[in-house]
């Protein structure tokens, strides 16, 4: 039996970091999480460090603003993933700098866990800049040599009620049964993954020969969908038939203009795959890219039609 890589999940604490710790120490890996002192100071994530010691999961104390104790950890593994979100992504650098003076990592995976930021045009600000930074991210991997692996979930399914309410959506929210405001025409096609199978999948890649220096795309066929077919499918679930209103692209510009910071965040992102169709607008090329489901045809990806059920009874 192949000995299992080691593996250290930077940013295990946060809203898809917890998920992959969980998919790596039960898939069988030595599994480590950094841990900082922000980490252990917020009730939330220390609150995750004790799930994560339930199961098996070792820690690695170090942070990413110190350089000697970020090598002296990663030493310790094979395969580092990064999980960061926000302003952290462009610190990222320091881990890139780190797997490099440690000399030892077999696999990086930089966070991405969106949409592949190499394919996308006329996306507007502020998602312009993250989207910047993951492809700086990407350009400073293949620039020092680092053996790398892309993860591209494209959307979670917990960010499924931003689309159906805009203005108004939380990631724990149920659904809107009243009302929907749907951005541009409704039509542009976009890919959603639950976050369990998006661990699983990115555990699967991190060190399999077949995704060693490509983008793993995560696009099943059963997620990929409309605004407006997800609309209906939500409408038979529910018997009920929404009303919808359609916000033209000048609108939609405004609305972002006139946001909040926050608002400008989510609003700017939706507007790049609900208007622009920045997400399912080309095709996989073997010379840049695999498919998960097809890489991985053990791993049962849960349908947006079976996650959608859970939210019917409320």
């Amino acid at each position: 039996m192949a000995v299992k890589s080691k593996i250290l999940i930077i940013g295990g604490t946060g809203y898809i970091g917890k998920y992959v710790v969980e998919a790596s120490a039960k898939a069988g890996h030595p599994t480590f999480a950094l841990v900082g002192e922000n980490t252990i100071s917020d009730p939330e994530r220390a609150a995750n460090l004790e799930s994560f010691k339930s199961l098996g999961v070792g820690f690695l104390y170090a942070d990413l603003h110190d350089h000697q104790r970020l090598v002296d950890a990663i030493k310790q593994v094979d395969t580092v993933i990064s999980t960061v979100g926000g302003d952290l992504v462009a610190h990222q650098v320091k881990i890139i700098a780190a797997i490099k003076e440690a000399g030892n990592i077999k696999r990086f995976l930089p966070s991405e866990f969106g949409s592949d930021v190499d394919r996308l045009h006329g996306v507007v600000e502020p998602a312009s800049s993250l989207y910047r930074s993951k492809a700086e991210i990407r350009r400073a991997v293949e620039a020092e040599g680092i053996p790398y692996t892309y993860l591209v979930c494209n959307v979670f399914a917990g960010y499924l009620n931003y689309f159906l309410n805009p203005f108004g959506g939380s990631v724990s929210a149920s659904p809107p049964r009243d009302k929907i405001v749907i951005l541009g025409d409704g039509n542009p096609k976009v890919f959603f993954s639950v976050e369990e199978n998006v661990a699983a999948y990115t555990i699967k890649a991190a060190d399999d020969p077949r995704t060693l220096n490509k983008i793993v795309y995560l696009r099943s066929p059963a997620n990929r969908l409309s605004c407006n077919e997800i609309v209906s499918l939500w409408e038979r679930k529910i018997g009920q038939t929404l009303e919808k209103i359609y916000l033209p692209e000048k609108e939609v510009l405004e609305k972002i203009r006139e946001a909040s910071m926050s608002s400008k965040s989510i609003l700017s992102l939706l507007y790049a795959l609900s208007v622009k169709g920045q997400m399912a607008n080309f095709e996989i090329d073997a010379s840049f890219g695999v498919e998960a489901t097809e890489l991985y045809p053990d791993v049962k990806c849960t349908a947006l039609d079976e996650y959608l059920d859970q939210f019917v009874s409320e």
